[in-house]
């Protein structure tokens, strides 16, 4: 069996492991559209079915040695193709949709191979059994899926972290190697057992091969239920990853559950025990129940918790009835074709037909509810040949009252969102919405446009109170750039349009040229709010992917390049290689300068940008804003700038308000085309910690001090951090104490910097005592000129936040070139 096995999963581990890293080399090609991944996706699943397709059709109308030498010869064929890229200077033409060019890509570049490795399953399960008559095939099923979802974990975590997608291709390439090798050795060992006993099974057909045909109600659950547990799958990641989390790599939950299901239920049948797993999908129903009940209000881990637990136990239920009824090997082929087919079938129910027929995620709602309903139906069919009838009929009348319930539930949930919203619609690009908050009668309120969770835009219900709101503020990164920059005639370029916020930026004179790849949001920017029809400035805007866009154009000559294309919450990657600021150069002026939002919970964008900046030779400048004001209309936001030009980067407002690059974060490579990992800058950070244990250490400390026991109230502070080495008011505490101690001898400058530094990384240089504590320290350090930048931004942030225990006298000390009591 171990050669089989091997086999099995080796095909599995490279047909899912192809999946991702084709997708890398076309993403930049074609834009990095999220249409992309839904056509590679198309093409995958139509491929497995073709695969299947043809083990099938091989193992009706060929003998044994003839599949053999059918498949062997496929995959010499495919070795021959390699490698699996797009030829070294292919470029799509920009001319309509994309589609069909991406298909005729992929088949030209993984096509045979990916038919070869999709058709492998089936068929060796079929020599499998074969040879072994006596034996279960279907373990073999639950290695390869072992295999799918062992290939889907290892290449964001470890494949794409350590290498390039070119070498990433190559030891693929090798990989289909080693599997033509392990197909050799399957071969020979049967073929040579045929030819030695020609008698044996391998011979003829198998065992119990006239069994009685298959009903019609089998074949149809045989496609029903992987059609559930499919659609059910993709519906419920639209539903966390874009209506609960927006979280890098969090489909992999998803899918991994999925997976899981196959490997537990096909591995043996021991494991799914039929009316146990009835009541936890009843179980996970009513929870399901009331997460929608209970608003926004409940937290990301348990939302994720409770939904991720109820595709699990679907997925579980769905594939043991598929278990149940699975049929003797002669018709194996027969029964995973079924299967690949319902997965298809699911598929196009959610990635094709939903997106015209729904304005939201409803295809959550149901195949949640479609799939209860075939579980109803195949447990009552069952009830007269069931050993405890009367336990399955309460488990029916359980399921049918736990249906109606959630009918109701998931209806009347959804509709009593609809109070705030004013619009919906969704297409190729994702879920929009336009929500009203206040009363628009007496003028109070606005209106915002949200793509997804993210909000793209908002305006006041009377045009004449429109200031910048949310991340493009005034005192915003963006917003200090249009005021230190030159006032006349300037050129803008901005990517992503949301409500064209920024044009409230212009005046008469100025250019804005948008790049926005969603039709729909250029329409409901021009008929639903009138950022872009009050300005006086001119205004173009350019519909497609924004890097392709300006690849084809000749140069824009701009003088701020504005990177904001949020797409579930992060700049698409593709913006953010070195190939794409090679781009953005070509179209930049000598002195121009870029801004790009990174504004980000889950992605720390910054070093991505630090690495760019290092390998053009730009100055770098750091703009958050915690809205300490308060302003209802003004969101928190992060702006990295990036330019050559000495004079704006010294402009005294933006020195202020800016702060330096991070040092605590991720190490990584420069992002390119052919290298770029989210992995990599996922947030780990802890959390800021200020608790008893932190309280208590500072009270002892103070004591110290008191009796001037200097030394002593370091050596508490540095015992307290090795315990907590991320509490900010032990950080400050200790570098305070290093930056101005009495005794001189036990002040330290560098370390003290170092200290408050990371208090105030932990704190986002949005709390003015640690910033404060910076300036000392950088004072004791000779640092002078940075030291007054941290006193005047401690000095502001101080007055806003209404802080009345800083010490706005140092200011004058250190432009006198003074340290703290020096």
């Amino acid at each position: 069996m171990t050669p089989f096995a091997f086999t099995i999963f080796a095909g599995a581990f490279l047909l899912f492991l192809i999946q991702p890293l084709i997708g890398k080399f076309l993403l930049p090609l074609f834009g990095g559209a999220p249409g992309v991944w839904t056509t590679c996706l198309l093409f995958f699943q139509s491929l497995l079915l073709g695969g299947y397709l043809y083990a099938h059709l091989s193992t009706k109308w060929l003998s044994v040695r003839s599949q053999a030498i059918l498949h062997l010869s496929l995959i010499v064929t495919a070795i021959s193709l390699l490698p699996i890229a797009p030829p070294p200077g292919w470029k799509p033409d920009n001319l309509g949709d994309p589609t069909p060019q991406i298909l005729s890509i992929l088949l030209r570049t993984i096509g045979l191979p990916y038919l070869a490795l999709a058709g492998t399953g089936p068929l060796l399960q079929h020599w499998f059994s074969r040879k072994h008559p006596d034996a279960s095939p279907y373990r073999l099923y639950s290695l390869s899926n072992l295999g799918s979802l062992l290939a889907l974990v290892s290449f964001p975590l470890f494949l794409e972290v350590q290498f390039n997608r070119k070498i990433n291709a190559v030891l693929w390439g090798w990989g289909l190697v080693v599997y033509a090798i392990s197909c050799v050795v399957c071969v020979k060992s049967f073929w040579r057992f045929t030819f030695e006993s020609p008698s044996t099974s391998i011979s003829r057909a198998p065992r119990n091969s006239n069994s009685a045909p298959l009903s019609l109600y089998q074949r149809l659950l045989w496609l029903l239920l992987p059609a559930s547990a499919s659609a059910l799958l993709m519906a419920t990641t639209n539903k966390i990853c874009q209506d609960v989390a927006v979280v890098p790599l969090l489909w992999l939950l998803p899918l991994g559950l999925y997976l899981l299901s196959f490997i537990i239920c096909f591995d043996n049948p021991l494991w799914y025990k039929r009316l146990p797993f009835y009541v936890l999908v009843m179980i996970s129903w009513f929870g399901i129940q009331w997460l929608l009940t209970q608003g926004a209000g409940v937290s990301i881990l348990v939302s994720v918790s409770i939904l991720s637990s109820g595709l699990f136990l679907c997925c579980m239920v769905a594939h043991g009835e598929l278990y149940r009824l699975k049929p003797l090997p002669s018709q194996l082929t027969e029964f995973y074709l079924s299967i690949s087919a319902g997965g298809v079938l699911g598929g196009i129910f959610v990635a094709v037909i939903a997106p015209l027929v729904f304005h939201d995620y409803s295809e959550w709602r149901f195949g949640l509810l479609a799939s209860g309903l075939l579980f109803l139906v195949v447990l009552a069919r069952d009830l007269k040949q069931i050993k405890h009838p009367k336990l399955t009929f309460c488990v029916c009348v359980g399921l049918l009252i736990g249906l109606v319930t959630l009918c109701r539930t998931v209806w009347t949930a959804n509709s009593n969102l609809e109070a705030v919203k004013v619009y919906e619609s969704r297409n190729f690009y994702g879920r929009l919405t336009i929500e009203k908050s206040g009363d628009e009668t007496t003028g109070q309120g606005c209106f915002r446009l949200i793509h997804g969770k993210t909000v793209h835009g908002m305006q006041f219900f009377r045009p004449s109170d429109n200031v910048p709101t949310l991340y493009y503020a005034e005192d915003s990164g963006v917003g200090l750039t249009f005021a230190a920059l030159s006032q006349a005639n300037r050129r803008v370029g901005v990517i992503g349009l949301g409500i064209g916020t920024l044009v409230t930026y212009g005046r008469p004179g100025d250019c804005f040229r948008y790049y926005e790849i969603d039709p729909e949001v250029i329409r409901l920017a021009k008929a639903r709010f009138t950022c872009l029809a009050n300005t006086t400035s001119k205004v173009e805007v350019s519909v497609g992917d924004a890097r392709l866009s300006l690849t084809g154009e000749s140069g824009q000559n701009f003088d701020l390049l504005v990177l904001d294309a949020f797409s579930s919450d992060a700049i698409p990657v593709h913006l953010l290689t070195r190939e794409a600021f090679i781009t953005y150069g070509r179209h930049l002026k000598t002195n121009g300068v870029i801004a790009v939002h990174i504004s980000n919970h889950y992605l720390d964008l910054e070093s991505v940008l630090i690495n760019v900046a290092k390998h053009f030779d730009y100055r770098v400048l750091v703009v958050e804003n915690g809205n300490l004001s308060k302003k209802w209309w003004v969101s928190p936001s992060t702006w990295v700038l990036l330019s050559r030009n000495e004079s704006f980067m010294s402009d005294p407002n933006l020195e202020i308000a800016s702060r330096p690059a991070k040092k605590y974060t991720a190490s990584i490579p420069l992002w390119t085309d052919d290298f770029v990992s989210l992995f990599q800058i996922i947030k780990s950070e802890a959390a800021p910690v200020v608790n008893e244990f932190s309280l208590n250490q500072i009270a002892k400390a103070n004591e110290l001090c008191k009796r001037r026991d200097f030394a002593g109230a370091v050596e508490v502070y540095r015992h307290a951090l090795r315990e907590q080495p991320n509490a900010p008011e032990l950080l400050n505490k200790l570098a305070w104490l290093l930056a101005t101690s009495p005794n001189l001898s036990i002040r330290n400058g560098r370390d003290a910097a170092l200290l408050a530094e990371k208090a105030c990384e932990l704190t986002h240089y949005q709390v003015a005592g640690p910033i404060e504590t910076l300036g000392a320290a950088y004072a004791e350090s000779g640092r002078f000129q940075e030291a007054i930048k941290m006193a005047t931004k401690a000095n502001i942030l101080g007055a806003e936040s209404g802080d009345v225990g800083l010490h706005p006298e140092l200011l004058e000390r250190y432009r006198l070139k003074k340290a703290v009591g020096r």
